[in-house]
């Protein structure tokens, strides 16, 4: 393994952690083009982040027990008050907190939705494919190779664009597993940035969304019977401009 520049280890961690302002990324993005050392331990960060945010050592309670934990830590914070006379609110006791409880438990036990466990799976295959040097099975720029490479290995047709004239060019294409299903993955490139575009038949019951793992932004579509789930770590702004213009020349 190269080692990274030890001036550099730092700002690599702030930029992970969307700390840096664009100056300052656009001049760390140009050193990591030279140094492999620093890409090679970019990335590492990456997948440890993955690790520590996805591995469920951490969730995010639903709104509503949010809610009612700060009331309940608010009115904890109010001054003492005398105490009820005997006959008033006869029913606030051990009844009235363990109910409460009952229902914060019920809250915290309400299970994620299929999209955020998918959206873990495809930040950790996103991840998988910059670390084990797996990015494509078939690389190529030419989308006429790229789309027939896929026939015979995969029960679906998925459309192949060339988006190089938009700044998303085409590197090729491989095949990865989603819920247990072998899906198509076209990698496309944004300077310095890879974009994974998994695509699969559309599930029913799921709805266009735009999505956001561990410092990944992820834009999900659906078109023609296909679903398309796009992750990549460039700003959700130019992702949602790559799903409009892969979904503009698959239609031509």
């Amino acid at each position: 393994m190269t080692q990274p520049c030890q001036d550099r280890e730092l700002a690599l961690q702030a930029m992970l952690d969307d700390e840096l302002d664009p100056l300052a990324i656009a001049a760390l993005e140009d050193h990591l083009r030279s140094c492999a050392g620093c890409r090679e331990a970019y990335a590492k960060m990456k997948e440890l982040q993955l690790l520590l945010r996805g591995s469920g050592l951490r969730g995010t309670a639903p709104a509503r027990l949010r809610h009612r934990i700060e009331a309940l830590a608010g009115e904890a914070a109010l001054p003492a008050r005398q105490p009820p006379r005997p006959g008033i609110m006869p029913w606030l006791g051990g009844g009235a907190i363990g109910a409460l409880a009952a229902s914060l438990a019920l809250l915290l036990a309400v299970p994620q939705p299929p999209e955020a466990n998918l959206a873990d799976e495809l930040v950790s295959s996103q991840i998988r494919s910059l670390q084990s040097g797996h990015l494509v099975d078939v690389e190529t720029s030419d989308r006429h190779t790229v789309k027939p490479w896929f026939n015979g290995r995969i029960d679906f047709s998925p459309p192949v664009v060339d988006l190089a004239p938009q700044g998303f060019p085409l590197v090729g294409g491989r095949l990865d597993v989603l819920e247990g299903r072998t899906v198509a993955t076209l990698v496309y490139r944004r300077r310095l940035h890879t974009i994974n575009l998994f695509i699969r038949p559309q599930p029913t019951g799921r709805r266009d969304a735009a999505l956001a793992r561990q410092g990944y932004a992820i834009e999900k579509w659906s078109a023609g019977g296909l679903e398309y789930w796009a992750v990549s770590d460039i700003p959700a702004g130019e992702l949602s401009n790559f799903h409009r213009f892969f979904a503009e020349e698959s239609r031509k």
